[in-house]
Protein backbone atom coordinates (compact mmCIF):
# COMPACT_ATOMS: atom_id res chain seq x y z
CA UNK A 1 0.00 0.00 0.00
CA UNK A 2 1.31 3.70 -0.95
CA UNK A 3 0.47 6.20 2.04
CA UNK A 4 0.31 9.57 0.53
CA UNK A 5 1.01 12.60 2.80
CA UNK A 6 -2.77 13.00 3.20
CA UNK A 7 -3.47 9.64 4.01
CA UNK A 8 -0.46 9.11 6.19
CA UNK A 9 -1.63 12.04 8.39
CA UNK A 10 -4.88 11.21 8.15
CA UNK A 11 -4.03 7.49 9.62
CA UNK A 12 -2.07 9.17 12.57
CA UNK A 13 -4.98 11.64 13.46
CA UNK A 14 -7.34 8.87 13.50
CA UNK A 15 -5.10 6.48 15.33
CA UNK A 16 -3.84 9.12 18.14
CA UNK A 17 -7.72 9.71 18.93
CA UNK A 18 -8.51 6.25 19.66
CA UNK A 19 -5.04 5.57 21.77
CA UNK A 20 -5.66 8.38 24.11
CA UNK A 21 -9.82 7.96 24.16
CA UNK A 22 -8.81 4.28 25.00
CA UNK A 23 -6.51 5.93 27.70
CA UNK A 24 -8.91 7.30 28.95
CA UNK A 25 -12.01 4.91 29.10
CA UNK A 26 -8.87 2.51 30.70
CA UNK A 27 -8.79 5.14 33.29
CA UNK A 28 -12.69 5.92 33.66
CA UNK A 29 -12.45 1.85 33.86
CA UNK A 30 -10.61 2.40 37.47
CA UNK A 31 -6.94 2.14 35.89
CA UNK A 32 -5.89 5.35 37.21
CA UNK A 33 -2.39 6.30 35.27
CA UNK A 34 1.04 6.78 36.80
CA UNK A 35 2.96 9.83 36.06
CA UNK A 36 4.86 8.11 33.55
CA UNK A 37 1.47 7.30 32.04
CA UNK A 38 0.33 10.86 32.01
CA UNK A 39 3.65 11.60 30.25
CA UNK A 40 3.05 9.56 27.68
CA UNK A 41 -0.02 11.17 26.31
CA UNK A 42 1.64 14.00 25.84
CA UNK A 43 2.87 12.92 21.75
CA UNK A 44 -0.58 11.80 21.29
CA UNK A 45 -2.15 15.56 22.98
CA UNK A 46 0.09 17.10 20.39
CA UNK A 47 -0.01 14.41 17.50
CA UNK A 48 -3.82 15.21 17.36
CA UNK A 49 -4.33 18.84 16.54
CA UNK A 50 -0.50 19.06 14.41
CA UNK A 51 -1.38 16.15 12.54
CA UNK A 52 -4.99 17.80 11.14
CA UNK A 53 -3.46 21.29 10.27
CA UNK A 54 -0.76 19.67 8.52
CA UNK A 55 -3.30 17.17 6.68
CA UNK A 56 -4.64 20.33 5.57
CA UNK A 57 -1.71 21.74 3.87
CA UNK A 58 -0.48 18.59 2.91
CA UNK A 59 -2.32 19.31 -0.54
CA UNK A 60 -0.85 22.60 -1.40
CA UNK A 61 2.52 22.66 -0.10
CA UNK A 62 4.45 19.05 0.26
CA UNK A 63 7.42 20.61 1.50
CA UNK A 64 5.65 21.65 4.74
CA UNK A 65 3.74 18.08 4.81
CA UNK A 66 6.92 16.22 4.66
CA UNK A 67 8.66 18.05 7.68
CA UNK A 68 5.50 18.11 9.62
CA UNK A 69 5.34 14.00 8.89
CA UNK A 70 9.27 13.79 9.95
CA UNK A 71 8.29 15.91 13.07
CA UNK A 72 5.69 13.47 14.25
CA UNK A 73 8.06 10.20 13.40
CA UNK A 74 10.38 12.02 15.72
CA UNK A 75 8.15 12.58 18.44
CA UNK A 76 6.17 9.29 18.11
CA UNK A 77 9.96 7.52 17.88
CA UNK A 78 10.85 9.28 21.30
CA UNK A 79 7.28 8.68 23.05
CA UNK A 80 7.98 4.74 21.35
CA UNK A 81 11.46 4.68 23.73
CA UNK A 82 9.92 6.51 26.37
CA UNK A 83 7.46 3.69 26.81
CA UNK A 84 9.82 0.99 26.34
CA UNK A 85 11.56 2.71 29.36
CA UNK A 86 8.02 2.83 31.12
CA UNK A 87 7.22 -0.78 30.30
CA UNK A 88 11.29 -1.78 31.68
CA UNK A 89 10.49 -0.61 34.68
CA UNK A 90 7.59 -2.79 35.12
CA UNK A 91 9.61 -5.63 34.24
CA UNK A 92 12.20 -4.67 36.67
CA UNK A 93 14.83 -5.03 33.91
CA UNK A 94 16.14 -1.68 35.32
CA UNK A 95 14.48 0.84 37.88
CA UNK A 96 11.83 3.60 37.64
CA UNK A 97 12.14 7.14 38.28
CA UNK A 98 12.57 7.84 41.76
CA UNK A 99 9.87 10.03 42.04
CA UNK A 100 6.78 7.75 41.02
CA UNK A 101 7.56 4.61 42.75
CA UNK A 102 5.35 4.78 45.14
CA UNK A 103 6.70 6.34 48.50
CA UNK A 104 5.65 9.63 50.08
CA UNK A 105 9.48 11.43 49.37
CA UNK A 106 10.09 13.10 52.40
CA UNK A 107 8.59 10.99 54.97
CA UNK A 108 5.40 12.85 56.06
CA UNK A 109 2.48 11.19 55.66
CA UNK A 110 -0.12 11.93 53.16
CA UNK A 111 -2.85 14.19 54.18
CA UNK A 112 -5.31 13.01 51.34
CA UNK A 113 -6.66 9.68 50.62
CA UNK A 114 -5.08 9.50 46.96
CA UNK A 115 -4.23 6.22 46.00
CA UNK A 116 -0.11 6.22 45.59
CA UNK A 117 0.05 4.81 41.85
CA UNK A 118 3.58 3.30 41.08
CA UNK A 119 5.01 3.40 37.99
CA UNK A 120 6.69 0.12 37.93
CA UNK A 121 4.06 -1.87 38.24
CA UNK A 122 1.34 -2.96 35.18
CA UNK A 123 -1.89 -1.82 35.98
CA UNK A 124 -3.04 -4.12 33.55
CA UNK A 125 -1.64 -6.52 30.71
CA UNK A 126 -3.43 -7.41 27.64
CA UNK A 127 -1.67 -10.15 25.47
CA UNK A 128 1.07 -9.78 27.80
CA UNK A 129 2.00 -6.51 27.39
CA UNK A 130 1.31 -3.21 29.57
CA UNK A 131 -0.43 -0.21 28.27
CA UNK A 132 3.29 1.18 28.19
CA UNK A 133 4.53 -1.47 26.51
CA UNK A 134 1.67 -0.82 23.49
CA UNK A 135 2.10 3.21 23.42
CA UNK A 136 5.48 1.74 22.68
CA UNK A 137 4.43 -0.76 19.72
CA UNK A 138 1.84 2.00 18.65
CA UNK A 139 3.85 4.65 18.51
CA UNK A 140 6.22 2.86 16.58
CA UNK A 141 4.12 1.93 14.29
CA UNK A 142 2.86 5.43 13.74
CA UNK A 143 6.56 6.63 13.22
CA UNK A 144 6.39 4.27 10.57
CA UNK A 145 3.40 5.76 8.97
CA UNK A 146 5.20 8.94 9.67
CA UNK A 147 8.29 8.65 8.13
CA UNK A 148 6.42 6.61 4.92
CA UNK A 149 3.80 9.78 4.31
CA UNK A 150 7.27 11.86 4.40
CA UNK A 151 8.78 10.33 2.13
CA UNK A 152 6.00 10.40 -0.46
CA UNK A 153 6.28 13.69 -2.94
CA UNK A 154 2.26 13.93 -2.95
Amino acid sequence: MILTQRTSLMIIFIVSLLTIIGAFIFQWAGYEPCPLCLMQRWAYYAAIPLSLVIAGVAGTNAGVARWGLLLLALVFIANSVFGIYHAGAEWKFWPGPDTCGGTLGDGLPSLTNDPVVRCDEAAIRILGLSLAGWNAVICAALAIVALKGASRRI
